[in-house]
C-alpha cells in the first residue's frame, strides 16, 4: 500500500507540473522552482503518468466493486491480484527528464556530521575561538566582549580590575550602549576629564553598575551643600569612590568632622576638599589619631583643631609613625608644641630626612629653631627644601661635606 501511495503522489505531482506549464504567470514569483523549459507539456505528463501506472500495476492494490458505489473497502479486501505486466517499454518522452521527476525525494538522506570531507575542504574551515567557561583573568574574554574592548580603548586595567572582588564578572554583565554610555556621559558632566575616565574606571569599576539617578541625586546632595561644580569634579577625581556613598552617609561624614573637630561649615568644606577621602574611609583611624594627639602627644583641642586644618592627612596617617616624629621633634629638637601648631607639615616628612638635617644643623652648630633668637631656623626650611639649597642657605655648608656627614652617622 505504501508504493501505491507513493506512486500515486508522483501523478499528482506530474499533473500539477503539467498545469503550471499551461499557466507559466504562476511561476514567475515562486522560489526554488525549475525553469519552464525544463517542464514537459500537460499532455506528454498524462501520456507517461497512464503509461507509469499500467507498468506499475503489479503488485498494485485494486479496489473491491463496493468502492464504485462511494463505501468504503475493509482491510482484508485490499489484497494483491495477479495482472499481466505490459510487454512493451514505455518509450520516453520528448523533454522529460524522467530521472528526476521519478527521484523518489522522500528516500534522500540528509547529510551527516561524520560524512567525509576533502583535504582542502577541511584547511578552509575556520573555527571561532571558544569563550571560556571559567577563567582567571578578563584578557580571555576582551576577544568576545565589545564592553571590554571597549573599556580598554578607554584607558582601562583590566589587570587591576580583576583584582578586585566581583568586579570582573559585573564587567561581564554590562552592556556598553545600554548600561555604561550614560555612566561615562554622567562622569564627564560631572566634572571628570576624558584622559582621567580610564584611571578613574580602573579604582571604581563599581560605579558601573550603579543606578544613574541615584549618581544624579548625590550629586545634588553636594550642590545643595555649596559645594561648587569645580570643586566637585575635584572631589569625585581625588576620592572616585565617593559617589558610589548615599546621601546620608555623606550628610553623617560631614557632620561628624564638623562635630569632632569644632569647624565652622565652610572650614569642613575646606577640609573635605583638600582631603576628600575623609569621607569615603573608615572613621576608626579618625578617632584614634585625634585620642593621640589629644592624650599621648599632649595637644590642646584649640591646637589639634589647627593641625587638622593645616594638614588634614593627619587624620588618616600612621598612628606609630606619628608618635615617632612628635617623640624626635619635641624631645630631642626640643620643639614645643605650639611651634609645632604653627607647622604641622613637619608630620608629613620623613623622620629620616628631619634626623639627618638636624644632625648636621647641630654639627655646625646651627641647629636654631626658637623664632625669637637669631639665626632662626623654621621647621619649613628644615624639612621643604632640595639638598643643594639646604646646604648653600640654611647649613652653609657645600653639598659634599653634607654627603661626607652622612657617611659618619
Amino acid at each position: 500500500m505504501a508504493w501505491c501511495a507513493r506512486q500515486a503522489s508522483r501523478c499528482r505531482y506530474l499533473l500539477r507540473a503539467a498545469r503550471d506549464a499551461e499557466f507559466p504567470s504562476r511561476l514567475s514569483g515562486s522560489r526554488g522552482f525549475a525553469p519552464l523549459s525544463l517542464l514537459p507539456s500537460r499532455k506528454d505528463v498524462l501520456l507517461w503518468g497512464l503509461q507509469g501506472c499500467r507498468r506499475a500495476s503489479v503488485g498494485s492494490c485494486s479496489l473491491p466493486d463496493s468502492a464504485k458505489d462511494g463505501s468504503f473497502p475493509s482491510p482484508a479486501s485490499c489484497s494483491p491480484s495477479p495482472v499481466k505486466q505490459e510487454q512493451g517499454k514505455a518509450e520516453p518522452l520528448p523533454g522529460l527528464n524522467a530521472k528526476i521527476l521519478c527521484e523518489d525525494w522522500d528516500d534522500i538522506q540528509p547529510s551527516s556530521a561524520l560524512e567525509e570531507i576533502s583535504e582542502e575542504e577541511a584547511v578552509q574551515i575556520i573555527a571561532e575561538p571558544l569563550l571560556p567557561l571559567q577563567s582567571s583573568t578578563l584578557r580571555d574574554y576582551v576577544d568576545h566582549s565589545e564592553t571590554l574592548a571597549k573599556l580598554v580603548h578607554l584607558g582601562v586595567d583590566l589587570s587591576q580590575v580583576e583584582k578586585r572582588q566581583k568586579a570582573g564578572q559585573l564587567l561581564l554583565t554590562l552592556d556598553f550602549e545600554k548600561d555604561i554610555k550614560k555612566i561615562l556621559l554622567f562622569l564627564k558632566d560631572v566634572g571628570v576629564e576624558d584622559n582621567q575616565l580610564g584611571s578613574f574606571l580602573t579604582k571604581n569599576p563599581y560605579i558601573l553598575g550603579e543606578d544613574l539617578e541615584a549618581l544624579e541625586t548625590r550629586v545634588a546632595y553636594l550642590k545643595s551643600k555649596k559645594f561648587r561644580k569645580s570643586e566637585i569634579a575635584q572631589m569625585v577625581s581625588r576620592a572616585p569612590y565617593l559617589l558610589l556613598f548615599s546621601v546620608e552617609r555623606l550628610d553623617n561624614r560631614l557632620g561628624f568632622f564638623k562635630n569632632e573637630l569644632g569647624l565652622s561649615v565652610k572650614q569642613t568644606k575646606d577640609l573635605v576638599i583638600r582631603l576628600p577621602r575623609l569621607l569615603t574611609g573608615k572613621l576608626e583611624p579618625v578617632k584614634e589619631n585625634l585620642q593621640v594627639c589629644q592624650i599621648e602627644l599632649g595637644f590642646q583641642r584649640s591646637e589639634i583643631q589647627q593641625i587638622v586644618f593645616k594638614t588634614p592627612k593627619i587624620l588618616t596617617a600612621s598612628r606609630k609613625r606619628l608618635k615617632q616624629t612628635f617623640d624626635y621633634l619635641h624631645n630631642i629638637m626640643g620643639i614645643p608644641h605650639r611651634t609645632l601648631t604653627h607647622f604641622p607639615q613637619v608630620f608629613n616628612s620623613k623622620l629620616l630626612r628631619i634626623r639627618e638635617r638636624h644632625m648636621f644643623l647641630k654639627f655646625l652648630g646651627r641647629a636654631q629653631y626658637d623664632p625669637a633668637k637669631p639665626s632662626y631656623i623654621s621647621l619649613d626650611q628644615l624639612v621643604s627644601l632640595p639638598d643643594e639649597v639646604f646646604c648653600a642657605e640654611i647649613a652653609k655648608a657645600s653639598i659634599e661635606d653634607f654627603e661626607k656627614f652622612l657617611k659618619t652617622i
